[in-house]
């Protein structure tokens, strides 16, 4: 069955993305999670070996990543949900951490990253008057550059693509809600993020990076 899913969820992916129109709202939404949930199946039957604890960190995090895309119109209840999903991520890459050197350094242009994103968010905040969603706004910002970093860390391919869309998804998600407008933001956005939730669901059956005994670093 894990042969045909790719194919399946790219199929759903793309009738959400370019084929259900936008109203009744209801529908959409529907048609919104159908990819998610196939992502979970997927997720669930990855050959996890002796990594069960690890598939279901992240089982626990895309299910609350479906509950963030059904309810991000009330934004900070999807946004708190989808907080929770990149905290069980970061908790399951950092898990599967493989030290090197190369990756750790890494940590910069991370940090660069949600600097300029949260300093760029917070302006246009004060100047729309939303000051109350600056807190909500920083803490994940802040949350989802360390899954991205935590992901790097792990040294786990299929992770770490699946952490740098999900960077990409929001940041063109949080620009064209607060900033500017991004030119097909809906298509680009949903794009990356099921690409993303794929990846993440993939690398649970990826082979482990283990950690050389003589060197105690893997590169």
């Amino acid at each position: 069955m894990n042969k045909m899913m790719p194919a399946l969820i790219l199929l759903m992916g793309l009738l959400y993305i370019f084929i259900i129109p936008a109203e009744p709202h209801a529908v959409k939404l529907f048609f919104k999670a159908i990819p998610m949930i196939l992502i979970i199946v997927y997720a669930y039957f990855q050959p996890a070996k002796n990594r069960k604890r690890f598939q279901q960190i992240l089982l626990a995090g895309l299910v609350f990543c479906i509950i963030g895309d059904v309810t991000l119109d009330h934004f900070i209840l999807g946004l708190s949900a989808f907080l929770i999903g990149h905290l069980f991520y970061l908790s399951g890459f950092f898990s599967q951490w493989t030290f090197s050197v190369w990756r750790l350094v890494t940590i910069v242009p991370i940090g660069a990253y949600a600097v300029y994103m949260g300093g760029e968010l917070l302006d246009a905040l004060t100047k729309s008057g939303d000051g109350s969603l600056k807190g909500p706004v920083l803490v994940y910002v802040t949350a989802i550059a360390l899954m991205g970093w935590s992901a790097i860390m792990s040294g786990n391919s299929w992770a770490i693509a699946g952490a740098l869309l999900f960077m990409a998804s929001d940041s063109i998600l949080a620009w064209n809600k607060f900033i500017s407008e991004v030119a097909g933001s809906d298509i680009l956005i949903m794009t990356t993020y099921y690409a993303a939730q794929f990846c993440i669901a993939a690398c649970i059956g990826a082979p482990s990076r283990s950690v050389p005994k003589e060197t105690g670093a893997a590169v």
